[in-house]
């Protein structure tokens, strides 16, 4: 199977999971896009170029399962909660073992700004703030700050940047 068929069955088997939160749907499928265009503009690889994309589409899996559990979902929760529904989902599309450890730690690990260990890591949050910022009507010194402190990639800034001004 394609890596295109694949992460159209990943989104569709993510739809699924979030069915009825359209704004959760709507959420991921941002963040992949963002992903996706920041990964290409900085040259990823195939195959870190597609694992990033799988990470940007279930990035946010722990949230019902935190909902559930505790009642709420902070960041830290959904890392908790994430990897297991994600290696689950990611299990059931047919991916390679290797591909949903690396990505399951992307789930863990995608609301830790410290220590980030690769290019995939580095492009789903800042594609995760791109979304973020709009969604949560982030002010602009905090838009500034996140860009300044957290965005490391050369596109991530641009994009920053062209959406959200200096």
């Amino acid at each position: 199977m394609t890596q295109t068929k694949l992460l159209d069955r990943i989104t569709g088997k993510m739809m699924e999971f979030d069915k009825g939160d359209p704004m959760r749907i709507q959420h991921f499928l941002k963040v992949h896009r963002f992903a996706q265009l920041i990964a290409r503009q900085e040259q990823l690889d195939d195959h870190t170029r597609f694992v990033t994309e799988c990470a940007a589409i279930v990035h946010d899996i722990g949230i019902h399962p935190a909902e559930a559990k505790y009642g709420r979902c902070d960041g830290k929760l959904q890392e908790q909660e994430g990897p297991a529904a994600a290696r689950a989902l990611l299990r059931e599309a047919g991916l390679p073992a290797a591909d949903i450890d690396r990505i399951c730690y992307l789930v863990g690990h995608h609301h830790t700004y410290e220590g980030i260990d690769g290019m995939d890591y580095q492009i789903l949050v800042e594609a995760d703030f791109l979304v973020n910022f709009y969604e949560d009507q982030v002010p602009a010194e905090g838009i500034r700050t996140a860009r300044d402190k957290i965005f490391r990639t050369a596109a991530g800034r641009e994009l920053c940047t062209l959406l959200y001004g200096e």
